[in-house]
């Protein structure tokens, strides 16, 4: 028997009252007793239609069968990365209210960059020394779980879980009673004091059966044929990073991950199926054993499905690895929606399936197809325009830092030399536009005092916020990719803004809807749900096709 079915069995042999209880009604509750929230991380919309005759009968297919599957629905700002995804879903918010512009930021007086989550305050729980110094603290609204802690007197279970610490901490919000994350050097779901001053028992318990050692002994191999992916580019592409070097299957974790866990390293687990399967387990362990759905409150868990970002970066969109892990994530949505089911009852339960952002295709790939495309390279970029700005106001460090196409200035020099930041913004805009691959350049100068209705500056207005976002932000070009230390990523169109999003399960309807939906609409839809009151900063509209 595979390892990863063992935590169902287990619950199965040892909780069949609760399970042969909740079959006894199918009649729906009044409000769901338990709302769950699966983010799958770079999951493009296209992947649904993509693989659906690959995709079993009882995973993403029964969602979208008898769900109801919202076409076309997208996040609306500039920059999509995975804590921004996932602060927008929770607050129902854009960056610009909720304050996670990006993974990670500058402080100009400090500075300083900030990971979005980072918190020095803090201690591990569980696990390695800085692996758990996090909380929601940067995140500046409440969540929807902060929303549902209030409306009960903190009667109801919050809980977010994802290997990435940002997803678990962001999705559950700031009241929350936990959120779990994975720690790259000892394998073991983790915490932070934040949250608690001890993992509960049954988390130890689970550690202690050490899965990570176990999926890391065996070979991840396709689980259908490799002749039937047809889906996808070749086994052999060459526009793959690899694992471990490595970009053909099968893959013998034994052998690529041995001297790495030996040195205390169980990090390799994110770039397989198998961080599925893990984060799969322990979302089962945390509803049987903190008894979500099972009284008049309702529960709310957030998971993360965050081995398909990792998978994603080093293979990319076309490959049979990203397939391959789709369909075997679809298996084990399928394992989670029959054991929700039987242990809380789908009557009772709230199901919402979706993405943080999706994935690109690489420049490499989309120019061997002959489509317009290429890579910007902040580096050569930044020298360049360190230069001009040396030409005109005098030598001095005058950028001090780039991320996510965001250019921050040296206030401090700025002020210093008597300049304005208007003029100074607007000559680094006037050069950036420039280059190769960049479309639009805009200050935050221009952000600030003006207002785009629609377009692209409206979209980088959605994203930004006064204290966080750089001086300048830049928009490249279609199909173009920044580089960031060999590792292409950001991009502002569709493959990354339009995702799927499916609801299933409790009074939710059989139907497709085609109309646009905003991502910010998740928030407040479960609000009214609920009947109680929105994220405290959320702008978006209830989906009114699903309470009709």
């Amino acid at each position: 028997m595979k390892v990863y079915y063992y935590i169902i069995i287990c619950f199965l042999l040892f909780f069949p009252d609760n399970l042969n209880s909740q079959n006894r009604s199918r009649i729906p509750s009044e409000e769901p007793k338990l709302i769950i929230t699966m983010v799958v991380d770079q999951m493009r919309y296209d992947f649904i239609h993509r693989y659906w005759d690959k995709y079993g009968e009882d995973g993403i297919r029964k969602l979208v069968g008898s769900g109801t599957f919202c076409k076309n629905a997208s996040y609306n700002y500039l920059i999509n990365e995975t804590a921004v995804g996932h602060s927008t879903l929770a607050t129902g918010a854009m960056p610009s209210h909720h304050g996670i512009i990006s993974n990670k930021w500058y402080n100009n007086l400090r500075d300083k960059t900030i990971y979005c989550v980072e918190d020095e305050k803090m201690n591990t729980v569980g696990g390695s020394f800085e692996s758990g110094q996090y909380s929601p603290n940067n995140l500046l609204a409440s969540t929807i779980g902060d929303e549902i802690h209030l409306s009960t007197n903190f009667k109801s279970k919050i809980i977010g879980v994802a290997l990435d610490n940002s997803a678990a901490i962001l999705s559950a919000g700031h009241s929350a009673d936990y959120a779990f994350w994975y720690d790259d050097e000892t394998g073991n779901w983790i915490s932070s004091s934040y949250y608690i001053d001890s993992l509960p028992a049954w988390v130890v318990e689970f550690n202690e059966k050490k899965f990570p050692e176990s999926y890391l002994t065996r070979s991840w191999e396709p689980m259908l044929p490799l002749s039937s992916y047809v889906e996808s580019g070749s086994d052999t592409s060459e526009f793959e990073i690899g694992l471990d070097g490595r970009s053909i299957f099968p893959y013998d974790l034994d052998e690529i991950s041995s001297l790495k866990r030996n040195k205390g390293d169980f990090g390799i687990l994110k770039y397989t199926p198998f961080g599925n399967v893990l984060t799969r387990d322990f979302a089962t362990a945390i509803i049987i054993n903190e008894e979500l759905g099972q009284d008049e409150y309702p529960d709310y868990l957030s998971i993360g499905f965050s081995a398909n970002e990792y998978i994603g970066k080093q293979f990319g969109a076309n490959s049979v690895e990203v397939q391959d892990a789709m369909l075997r994530l679809d298996r084990e949505i399928a394992l989670l929606l029959e054991f929700i089911d039987r242990y809380v009852g789908m009557q009772n339960t709230l199901v919402i399936l979706t993405s943080d952002h999706g994935l690109a295709y690489t420049p490499d790939y989309l120019e061997a197809s002959k489509i317009p495309s290429g890579e910007f390279s902040p580096n050569s970029s930044l020298h360049l325009l360190g230069s001009y700005l040396n030409a005109i106001y005098g030598q001095g460090d005058w950028v001090k830092y780039y991320y996510g196409q965001q250019i921050y200035l040296n206030h401090e020099l700025i002020e210093t030399s008597g300049i304005s930041y208007q003029e100074i913004q607007e000559h680094t805009a006037q050069f950036l536009i420039q280059f190769e691959g960049v479309s639009n350049a805009v200050t935050s100068y221009t952000l600030q005092t003006s207002n785009f209705s629609e377009g692209i500056f409206h979209k980088m207005q959605n994203g930004y916020h006064q204290k966080r976002s750089g001086d300048v932000i830049i928009n490249l070009a279609p199909g173009w990719m920044e580089q960031v230390n060999g590792d292409s990523y950001h991009s502002s169109y569709l493959g990354d803004n339009h995702v799927p999003l499916i609801w299933y399960g409790w009074k939710i309807k059989r139907s497709t809807l085609t109309r646009p939906v905003k991502m910010i609409d998740i928030a407040p839809t479960i609000s009214y749900f609920l009947n109680i009151a929105r994220p405290n900063v959320s702008t978006g509209d209830i989906i009114l096709e699903l309470v009709n």
